[in-house]
C-alpha cells in the first residue's frame, strides 16, 4: 500500500546540498492502469524496477518487481510518452518521515515538486507541511509523472 501527498516547492530547502540523490529516468507502459519501469542510480550503484500501481491518488495498491538492465530495456521499448528524467532528494524530516524533491530535466526544467510517504493515512492527515513546501497537489491528474510522461506537448 502506497499513502503519500504531493506539493509543489515553493523554494529548494536549506541543506540540501547534504541529502541522499537518486538520478531516475522513467517511463510508462500504460498510464491507466499505471504501470511503470524506471532506472535509478545513487552511489554508482543501479536498478530496475517495474511498478504497478492501482487507482487513487493518496492510497492506492503498489506493487515493485526488480528487474535486469535487459527486461527494463524491453519494457522501456513499449513506453507511451517520454522518458522523465529527474534528480530525487531525500531529505529527513520530523517524525522519521523522507521529503522527496524532485528536480526535473527537460522537458519540466522549471518543474519541482515533493512527495512525502506515510505509514498510515492517520499519520497523513495530520502532517503539517514545513514552510518550503508550497501548494498541494495530491490530487491534480497534471502534477502525477504518469500524466506528464503521455501529455507532453
Amino acid at each position: 500500500m502506497e499513502i503519500e501527498r504531493k506539493f509543489l516547492v515553493k523554494e529548494l530547502p536549506q541543506g540540501m546540498e547534504g541529502a541522499k540523490v537518486l538520478h531516475i529516468e522513467q517511463a510508462y507502459i500504460s498510464p491507466r492502469p499505471v504501470i511503470r519501469v524506471r532506472h535509478i542510480l545513487s552511489g554508482g550503484e543501479e536498478s530496475f524496477i517495474l511498478t504497478v500501481k492501482g487507482k487513487g491518488r493518496k492510497v492506492r495498491e503498489e506493487h515493485e518487481l526488480d528487474l535486469d538492465r535487459e527486461a527494463y530495456e524491453r519494457l522501456l521499448a513499449k513506453k507511451e510518452g517520454i522518458l522523465l528524467k529527474k534528480d530525487r532528494y531525500l531529505i529527513p524530516l520530523e517524525g522519521g518521515l523522507t521529503a522527496e524533491l524532485d528536480v526535473y530535466e527537460a522537458p519540466y526544467a522549471d518543474l519541482k515538486t515533493v512527495e512525502v510517504e506515510f505509514p498510515t493515512e492517520e499519520a497523513m492527515e495530520l502532517f503539517q507541511a514545513p514552510d518550503w513546501f508550497g501548494a498541494e497537489v495530491s490530487e491534480e491528474e497534471h502534477y502525477t509523472n504518469s500524466y506528464l510522461c503521455t501529455n507532453i506537448d
